[in-house]
This record gives C-alpha cells, structure tokens and sequence, in this order.
C-alpha cells in the first residue's frame, strides 16, 4: 500500500518491480490523459483518460466520465490470482476516495478497503454517513491524514477525528494494527518539518494470522510514502481444466473429419424456415458430434 503523489513513473515503478507481490493498493494515483482515440465527432479524437497499465496486473478503479470526480484510490491485482475472481464493488460505495474490492477463497467471500482521506476527510463523512454493513472484511488500510498520538508517539495529541476513524473500523469489526517496526510513513521534504504517521492499516479482529504489518521508511521506489506490507494468509486455488485433443494426421483426426462431413451431408435444410429452426439444427450437429 502506498500513496504516490499523481506520480505515474512511481505506479510504472511498482508494477515493473514488486513483482513479489500481489496486490498494490495506491492512494492519490495518476489520472490523465493517455492517449487520443478516434471519434466521428472530433477530428483530432477523443481523450482516453485513465492510469498505468502493465499486462500482468488487473486494473480496479471506479469508472468515471468526469475529470474531477477522478479515482483518487485504485488496486492493482496480479493475474496469476484470477482464479480468486476479484470483484469492484462501486454499487456498495460509490465515492472516489474509498474502493472495495471482494475476492472468493476456499469458497468464502472476503472484502478489501482502500481509502484515502484528504485533509477536508471526505472519505471518513462519507463511510459514517453511508452505513453500510459488510462482514468478512479483512483488511482497510490508506492514507488517512490524521496526526493522532494513538498511532504516533512522537505527536502528543488526540484528534477527534480519529475518534471517526475508529468507530468507521469497528462498524467493520476492524482493529488498529501496530507495525513490527514503527516508524514515520510520510517524510517532509521542508526543512524543520516533523515526519509523519498518516498511512495505517486496520485488519479483522480476533485473527490470528492476520495480526500486524511493517513498514518500509528505507523503500527507493518513493522519497515521501514507504509502503505498508502485510502477508494475507490465502488458500492457493487452482481451477483444474482439460483439453480434448486430437493428434494432428492421426487416425482418430480422420475419423473425425469424416464423421463431420457425414453429418453436414446428411443435414435436412428444407424445414429451415426462421431463427428457431437454425438454432434446433445447430444444436443438434453439437450434441451429434463425437467429442471424445
């Protein structure tokens, strides 16, 4: 998890690399125009607007035709997990700070959330004002732009903010997860400006193998966000599939093909008279067929 800064060579980064990886959550991700398409109505195109794109990672973000109203939290998936039928969930919430994400594992269905919370903290009035109950969520991590001692012990004051925030968490039965190695997850880059402690990570409660994440200050990829890092315990699933194939030349592929010929020759067509005629016929070459 990390926030980028609208910065695509980062996002190009990350996807390039992490490749250790299998989900990137992203915060304040680039949104732009990509490339022109063409259009009956603009001679130069149509703007393609949207965000980074590598071929082994699946793309979730909110669907928007408005430039303002832009994603500002996006995942990246990678393919090899497709199995687990990874699913957006914009009919729950629908706002641009806050994605959900579902994934089906061992045959139970698990929630996901990204958010990012700006520092007017949309997001927070927009998932307390919503009420929405979802069980099964396993993770809510982001940057949440709030300074609270709760969370950094070098800051000595309580937001009451925060006090949202936790009772956002505990509507999902989410708790406040402490880092094995604490330390600041946004860095200043003004001089005599503190370091930060803005990107958390709440994770289900009572879970034994969900319990903590780490944080990495020493991370190259970014100067201003080190990433949030958190194994999720999931149950490798493999959907098993079988090819029937014929050997190219041999027996059985002539068989076939006579087999295939005959039943084209012996077609009756007379009685062809509208759609659900052809579609009896048809249906009745397939089931005549010997696949085997």
């Amino acid at each position: 998890m990390q926030n980028v800064r609208k910065n695509s060579l980062i996002v190009n980064v990350l996807l390039e690399t992490l490749t250790q990886f299998d989900i990137i959550f992203i915060q304040e991700p680039p949104w732009s125009e990509i490339h022109k398409i063409p259009s009956t109505l603009n001679s130069k195109g149509e703007d393609l607007i949207g965000t980074a794109y590598h071929p082994n990672w699946l793309l979730f973000a909110r669907n928007t035709d408005n430039r303002s109203d832009s994603p500002r939290v996006i995942a990246f998936i990678n393919t090899y997990l497709s199995s687990l039928r990874f699913s957006l969930h914009s009919d729950i919430f629908n706002h641009r700070d806050v994605l959900l994400i579902s994934l089906f594992n061992n045959s139970v269905c698990h929630y996901m959330l990204n958010i990012y919370s700006d520092s007017s903290h949309m997001a927070l009035k927009y998932l307390k004002d919503i009420e929405v109950n979802i069980d099964n969520i396993l993770i809510m991590t982001g940057d949440f732009n709030i300074r609270d001692s709760s969370w950094d012990l070098s800051f000595p004051h309580h937001s009451s903010i925060s006090d949202n925030l936790m009772i956002i968490a505990d509507s999902f039965n989410l708790t406040l997860s402490t880092p094995t190695n604490p330390s600041p997850t946004k860095f200043s880059d003004m001089a005599g400006e503190a370091n930060l402690v803005i990107d958390l990570m709440f994770l289900q409660y009572g879970s034994s193998k969900l319990n903590q994440h780490s944080i990495c200050p020493d991370s190259h990829i970014s100067l201003d966000y080190a990433p949030l890092i958190i194994n999720i315990p999931i149950i490798d699933e493999f959907i098993n599939t079988s090819k029937l194939l014929i050997a190219p030349n041999s027996e059985q592929e002539m068989a076939f093909v006579k087999d295939l010929i005959t039943i084209f020759k012996n077609i009756e067509t007379s009685n062809i008279t509208n759609k659900d005629n052809l579609e009896d016929i048809v249906n009745c070459i397939g089931t005549s067929i010997n696949w085997a």
